[in-house]
Parts: C-alpha cells; structure tokens; sequence
C-alpha cells in the first residue's frame, strides 16, 4: 500500500524559513517521480517542484531560486526546503506520486507565513 505522510508545516513570518519532510512507503521510492503540490486558500492545486526519476529538478517560477526539493532513498524520504518564506506562499503542501497508474497524495501539511 503506498502511504505519503507529510510532516514540517507551520507559522513562520515573512523572509523565514521552513522545511517540509514526506515519508514514502509502499513502492520503490527511487524509481519514480515526486512532486510537491500545494493549495493556497481559495486557490486551485499549484504544481511546486518536480523530482523526476532520473534525479532531476524542475521547479514553478514562484519556487524557483528559494524552494529546494532533495531525497534519501535510505529513508524514503522527499523533503522540500523553503527559503524567504512570503505570505503567499501560505497554503496546504502535499506530496504526490504517479504510481501504477495512480495518484497518490498524503494528508498534507499546513505553511502559514505571517506577521
């Protein structure tokens, strides 16, 4: 069964940082694709970053230059380090996997950037 469980999510004000942590299980974590969604109040789902298989990184242009994702395929674990945190980057992160033709999702975890 495959199981994401994200952690790391919180108040933080504005120009801070954060980093948020997806636990993997239930497939072979380095042979596919991560990615980092999130859902701003109000908003529709935005597509932050992008783990491809091959190890590459592909980020949103609001992502870019202050998100980084990064893996441990010891722990199978995907983690995305947020720098320079602004208020709108507040919203619900979740991490999602394209597996055996499915999309799977975790709970998500709440980043709240605020004064």
């Amino acid at each position: 069964e495959v199981q994401l469980v994200e952690s790391g999510g919180g108040l933080v004000q504005p120009g801070g940082s954060l980093t948020l942590s997806c636990a993997a299980s239930g497939f072979t974590f380095d042979s596919y694709a991560m990615n980092w969604v999130r859902q701003a109040p109000g908003k529709g789902l935005e597509l932050v970053t992008h783990f491809t298989s091959g190890g590459s990184r592909i980020y949103a242009d609001s992502a870019q230059g202050r998100f980084t994702i990064s893996r441990d395929t010891l722990s199978n674990t995907v983690y995305l380090q947020m720098n320079n945190l602004q208020p709108d980057d507040t919203a619900v992160y979740y991490c999602n996997v394209q597996y055996s033709g499915s999309s799977y999702w975790g709970q998500g975890t709440q980043v709240t950037v605020s004064s």
